[in-house]
């Protein structure tokens, strides 16, 4: 039996087990991806994925400001940097606990980039790079640098940010992952260092081109893959077709795929959580149409299906110039939902519906709006939320990381209020008057 080395160079799948062993797993990342509870159908094509990308980056963009500035202080606690690890961790089951690497542990005192300030200029120049770089020999370039200085605590763990900003070139990482890939590989990749993620992150290229037919250029895919294999969703097949009888894998899969029924009510929670943003998306799009408004459906939401019809039906199929080609674009066309004026190109209002996930990308994008010209300066900027996520918006909204929306009218649209008083405002509303009276600012 070939065991894949934990460092070394670019691997030969072919070396691997033989001919069955590899059909094996050609069926395993099948049933994966067939799963609807599995991390391929309620992570890797969750359409929010997607749009918390540019969010992300954004974010990480003031990361690297604060610290060139000397202003991003000696905590964790309440920094930008918390603030988009969450929005990451935030992403799901997969990134569940991504900031346990980031947390300042003063007992150990790591990771090394709060109280040593060369250590978090050196940091943010690696984020800087990664930031503005674009192939992998860059890349790999700005994670040896930072590797040579031996941060103490600092490691792989800041790949869950590069593969935001690069999803081709840098995979995930986290302990599941690595679980993953040494069972399915044989390897003996371990936690914590640079060498043994860049040596994982060649086998997971390989793996990953071998089985490209069904998996992603974006290394997300093969990287939820191994999270659920890791995870104990699915057992790794056997590394040699001599084993296999002995290993009982065959047995095994039986049991995750009886798991997978269980994991049914798992999938419909999180479908019923897509439902309800889409239907309140409709809500306030019937609302911006009875009000005289042309409404604009985020660009990644159009194809969603409410009540037999597209979500886009009857909106807007291209945004105006001003919008289209200004600054910003790329993120106000994932906005939720826009109100445009009947007569011009101005933004009446924009709409983010926070169901269940972090407000962080959906503030992003309303800062890019507000920012984007003088015809949108004064548009209505509303979050709609469950009534219960009051608090925790207001809570959020206070970090510093949303320091430069502090002068901007942004409110609070709680999905009671909406749904009591939608019909009214339908029927006898103008403008935003109404709505304006049923949310509270919260800025």
């Amino acid at each position: 039996m070939a065991v894949v080395p934990a460092v070394g160079n670019r691997l030969d799948w072919s070396e691997i087990g033989g001919g069955g062993v590899q059909e094996r797993l050609r069926d395993l990342i099948g049933e994966w991806r067939r799963d609807p509870a599995a991390t391929y159908q309620t992570w890797f094509l969750w359409d929010e994925r997607l749009k918390n990308f540019r969010s992300i980056r954004r974010g990480i963009g003031q990361v690297v400001e604060e610290i060139e500035a000397g202003q991003f202080g000696v905590a964790y606690r309440g920094s930008s940097l918390e603030t988009i690890v969450h929005s990451v961790a935030e992403q799901r089951q997969i990134f569940k606990g991504a900031d346990h690497a980031f947390l300042w542990k003063p007992k150990l005192r790591i990771p090394d980039i709060y109280e040593n300030p060369a250590n978090q200029r050196a940091f943010g120049r690696l984020l800087h790079h990664c930031s503005c770089c674009s192939t992998e020999t860059e890349i790999l370039t700005g994670i040896r640098t930072i590797d040579q200085l031996r941060i103490k605590g600092l490691g792989p763990a800041v790949a869950n940010l590069i593969y935001f900003l690069h999803p081709t070139h840098v995979s995930p990482f986290n302990t599941a992952i690595v679980n993953g890939y040494n069972a399915i590989t044989g390897s003996k990749v371990k936690l914590g260092s640079w060498e043994h993620y860049l040596a994982m992150r060649q086998g997971i290229l390989a793996l990953n081109a071998r089985y490209s037919d069904l998996l992603s250029n974006d290394l997300g895919a093969i990287a939820g893959f191994l999270f659920d294999v890791g995870s104990g969703r699915y057992p790794a097949p056997p590394l040699d077709d001599e084993s296999l009888s002995a290993s009982g894998w065959d047995a095994r899969l039986a049991e995750a795929r009886a798991e997978a029924v269980k994991f049914e009510k798992t999938a419909l929670q999180q479908g019923e959580t897509d439902r309800t943003h889409t239907e309140i998306q409709a809500w306030v799009r019937d609302l911006g149409r009875a009000l005289g408004y042309r409404v604009w459906i985020a660009s990644n939401d159009r194809g969603r299906q409410h009540e037999g019809a597209r979500l886009s039906e009857g909106c807007l199929e291209h945004l105006p110039p001003s919008l289209a080609n200004g600054p910003g674009a790329e993120s106000i066309r994932l906005i939720d939902v826009l109100w445009l004026e009947g007569d011009a190109d101005r933004v009446a209002a924009a709409f983010e519906v926070e169901h269940s996930t972090t407000i962080y990308s959906g503030v992003v994008r309303m800062l890019d709006l507000a920012l984007s010209g003088e015809l949108h300066i004064a548009a209505g900027l509303f979050l709609v939320a469950p009534d219960s996520r009051e608090s925790d918006v207001r809570a959020q909204l206070r970090r510093p990381a949303f320091s430069r929306i502090a002068d901007l009218n942004v409110r609070y649209l709680p999905y009671g209020e909406l749904e009591r008083h939608r019909a009214s405002i339908a029927r006898f509303g103008t403008g935003l008057r109404a709505l304006t009276e049923i949310s509270h600012r919260v800025t």
